[in-house]
């Protein structure tokens, strides 16, 4: 896990307006629309693989720079890159310390061969066919700041990229969409620590009468964490508490491809009944980070490479992602605010321990929480216990 730059926390880095053109960007973004990236002298219109069309395109192969017409960028993770250099595609080998990959494609690649390129789930790629070669003409801040956007959005992370001259952004790109690549360096990081308290209710749950929740929403307008409160804290001692990522598959279908619903509702069940007399107290976590931080329809894709023979880890890193894309900071956060300086972390997972612990919060003791497999997700807490090092 890499460590916390604590600058990058510093809420003053982030002012409304900043969040904002972010935010503005991510729609456009999943829209289909072009927003441009700049740094120094340097612009460069961004266009997510994803969402990418034949008109959009056309379009941006009318855009020049140096003169030149129609020369085409695709920015990938090293993670995606690495897996198409698996299925044929001629690259330089990987430098440990690289976290994207930058290529040159032809003016004339289709939108299809693009998706194709950032999508392992779409139709089967002729990596020979399709003229890829490696590049070094867009600046490292771009090509990453690119990379963070499509994240952002919960798109995969692979953008087509093309220079064009400042002085002729205008004719591409209306202000609103503009955004120093520098400025996303750490973006993610502070948008994630920066919650406000917008709304609480007490909400009886089956296992656990006396709950009372509260919605924490981040200052870029992201989508809301939840904090479930069971019973009476007191903050003067370790607080029981569980981190959840929410799983729509898993908690509200009841899915048996994981083993989430049943860690919620054993979360709930195991604070409440903490104490002896069944008065137990804790606080459960309820994160706006589906699929570990992938979104649900990233989570989707992977289970479609799950079924064609990858693992958990594997298919997140075919698909462009980190093996796990969740940040600790908004638990931290909420934890402050409600506060909790030092917890009994209900999991298996070391990861969160040390993600806690690196964003200030106490983990005083590890607290197992195992449940028995199925016929269906047997493979997948393998994978956990093997791969991620979970412990069971």
């Amino acid at each position: 896990m890499t460590p916390i730059d604590p600058a990058a926390l510093d809420p003053s880095v982030w002012t409304a307006t900043c969040l904002a053109q972010v935010e503005r960007a991510v729609a456009e973004l999943r829209r289909g629309g072009v927003v441009a990236l700049l740094e120094g002298e340097q612009a460069a219109l961004v266009l997510a693989a994803e969402t990418v069309e034949q008109p959009a395109l056309a379009a941006l192969q009318t855009a020049s720079t140096s003169g030149r017409k129609g020369e085409l960028r695709l920015v990938l993770t090293a993670e995606r890159a690495q897996a198409l250099m698996k299925r044929g595609l001629a690259l330089p080998a990987n430098t440990p310390a690289e976290e994207y990959r930058l290529l040159s494609v032809s003016g004339a690649l289709a939108a299809e061969a693009v998706r194709q390129l950032a999508d392992p789930t779409v139709a089967a790629l002729d990596a020979q066919a399709l003229g890829v070669g490696a590049a070094t003409d867009i600046a490292p801040a771009i090509a990453q700041g690119a990379i963070e956007l499509m994240k952002a959005a919960r798109l995969l992370p692979a953008a087509i990229l093309v220079l064009v001259p400042r002085a002729g952004l205008d004719h591409w790109v209306d202000p609103a969409f503009r955004l120093e690549a520098r400025d996303l360096a750490h973006w993610r990081r502070n948008a994630a620590a920066n919650l406000r308290r917008v709304s609480s209710a007490r909400v009886p749950l089956e296992g656990a009468e006396d709950a009372e929740i509260i919605a924490f929403r981040p200052h870029d307008g992201g989508k809301e964490h939840l904090a479930i409160i069971i019973g009476k804290l007191d903050t003067g001692r370790p607080v029981l508490t569980r981190l959840h990522s929410e799983c729509f598959t898993g908690d509200l279908l009841g899915s048996l491809r994981c083993d989430c619903g049943e860690q919620l509702r054993g979360a709930i069940s195991a604070i409440a009944n903490s104490a002896p007399d069944g008065t137990g107290s804790g606080v459960l976590l309820y994160l706006a980070q589906e699929g570990r931080g992938i979104g649900l329809v990233n989570k989707l894709r992977a289970y479609r490479l799950q079924d064609a023979g990858a693992d958990t880890l594997d298919a997140n890193l075919q698909l462009g992602f980190g093996a796990d894309e969740r940040l600790y900071q908004p638990a931290a956060e909420m934890l402050r605010q409600l506060g909790i300086g030092a917890v009994r972390l209900l999991t298996n997972n070391p990861e969160k321990v040390t993600g806690l612990a690196q964003c200030g919060i106490n983990v005083t003791e590890r607290v197992p929480h195992v449940f028995p497999s199925n016929d269906h997700n047997e493979r997948y807490l393998s994978t956990k216990a093997m791969r991620f090092g979970h412990m069971f």
